[in-house]
């Protein structure tokens, strides 16, 4: 019985800090790339592919990994993080001072409370979960590094823990983190 692993990995730091940066194309710091060397460093695992986001966050690591190790890398514009519409580029603490109702009702309800403009929530769920499907079966029994972003990896959290994606805002992620995902028999398990 062969297993499916799969690191998902958020970029790092990025130059223009924390906020909704969604589908701002930002690029790491000095700091954001030591963060994401320092954590493939400590990672137990020699991955077979390599699959990144396009935005320069996560392909720009993504590609140098790639280079240093002679591993195969695939650019997949699915695996973007959710674009946040009139909210790209503004912090929590500005869109609190703007409009605190439209945040706190999207905290606690993300699905029904979509920011002006932006993705819906199920939509960027269909697009993540769609990837998610063909990478797992493309890659059946590989070991897979997928440098992704915030909000897909609580999204794919929430399906493989079989939780409302409406908990996704539950989960923290933090800079170059991995969350580990093993894939047995169809089955996936956060490890």
């Amino acid at each position: 019985m062969s297993s499916t692993t799969i690191d998902l990995f958020r970029h790092g730091e990025t130059i223009n800090g924390s906020g909704f940066r969604g589908s701002i194309d930002d690029a790491l710091t000095k700091e954001g790339e030591q963060q994401m060397w320092q954590a493939v460093e400590k990672a137990p695992h020699q991955w077979d592919q390599i699959i990144s986001s396009p935005l320069q966050r996560c392909a720009f690591f993504a590609r140098k990994f790639s280079q240093q190790h002679a591993l195969p890398l695939t650019l997949e514009a699915r695996l973007k993080e959710m674009h946040f519409g009139l909210w790209e580029g503004q912090t929590a603490t500005v869109l609190m001072e703007r409009d605190a109702d439209a945040l706190s009702k999207f905290w606690q309800d993300p699905l029904a409370n979509t920011p002006p403009e932006a993705e819906p929530l199920r939509d960027f769920e269909q697009r993540i979960l769609s990837a998610w499907q063909e990478i797992t079966a493309r890659y059946e029994g590989k070991k897979i590094l997928l440098v992704t972003h915030g909000g897909v990896i609580r999204l794919l959290l929430c399906h493989i823990l079989q939780r409302s994606v409406n908990h996704l805002l539950e989960f923290e992620v933090k800079h170059a983190a991995i969350e580990r995902i093993v894939i047995t028999d169809k089955q996936a398990r956060r490890l």
